[in-house]
């Protein structure tokens, strides 16, 4: 029996990922509702997106969906997580980074645990989650984020003078994960990823740059720990939205394969 999946917004990343479930790109998952907003929005997409499309949160859950995939942003969370959790779903998240508000955190983790729900993140834009992880579990010294992207990046975002202020690489922000992730809510919801699997928010370092002379978003990932050290570069392709990354969405189908397939590698 297929996964029934429901999605909450249908913008860059919400598109792309109904498309891509629909060609069976999201290994055995339907998908069955979509959650927008605006309630003219849902009457329009109802062609396009070829299932219950809607503005009513009682409605989406009343399709019987067995996971929820949030590409809706920060606000979305906040409305619709510990809902979504208590009607008996698991919850698929891209924007992690509003995890750095503590209190929404614990509401929602223990929404989770009291009805035997998960919160599912996938790792996005960032490599080597499985290993750092892994190195958590024997004890990690340090966890370091380097993020760098070019100036439109940051366009309406707490950097954006500085940005486009100069042509040199500039630093638009060091401290916690969970500082980050409230200054740049769009652009490093891999930092809150990081933290989460590691040495938490407040223990991750997180440095942001502004650069000129790049064009695709590159991080460098590094921690240290029992296990070793680890240090990975990537160098990933923005999307049509350039505050994300292209891989976003195959991170998430890559994680409906593993929600749905008899081999799980990398678990």
């Amino acid at each position: 029996m297929a996964l029934r999946c429901g999605l909450i917004g249908f913008g860059t990343i919400g598109r792309e990922l109904a498309t891509a479930i629909k060609r069976g790109e999201g290994g055995n998952a339907e998908l069955v509702a979509v959650l927008v907003r605006n309630p003219d929005r849902a009457r329009e997409l109802q062609s396009e997106a070829g299932c219950v499309v809607t503005a009513d949160l009682d409605t989406f859950l009343a399709t019987d969906v067995g996971v929820v995939i949030e590409a809706a942003g920060h606000a979305a969370v906040r409305d619709h997580a510990e809902r979504i959790l208590r009607g008996s779903c698991d919850l698929l998240m891209c924007s992690v980074g509003v995890f750095s508000d503590e209190a929404l955190f614990d509401r929602v983790y223990a929404a989770a645990r009291e009805t035997g729900r998960r919160i599912l993140i996938p790792s996005g834009g960032l490599g080597g989650l499985d290993m750092i992880s892994s190195g958590a579990v024997g004890g990690l010294d340090e966890v370091r984020l380097t993020v760098n992207k070019p100036p439109q990046a940051w366009i309406g975002t707490a950097g954006e003078a500085l940005a486009l202020g100069t042509q040199e690489r500039i630093q638009l922000f060091e401290g916690s994960a969970r500082d980050a992730a409230r200054l740049y809510p769009q652009n490093v919801n891999i930092a809150a990823a990081l933290a989460l699997a590691s040495v938490g928010l407040d223990g991750t370092n997180v440095r942001i740059y502004s650069d000129p002379a790049i064009t695709r978003n590159t991080h460098e990932v590094y921690a240290r720990g029992a296990f070793g050290e680890i240090t990975v570069n990537l160098r990933n392709v923005p999307s049509p939205n350039p505050k994300t990354g292209a891989v976003v969405p195959m991170s998430m189908l890559k994680a409906l394969r593993s929600l749905t397939s008899p081999l799980v590698v990398g678990f």
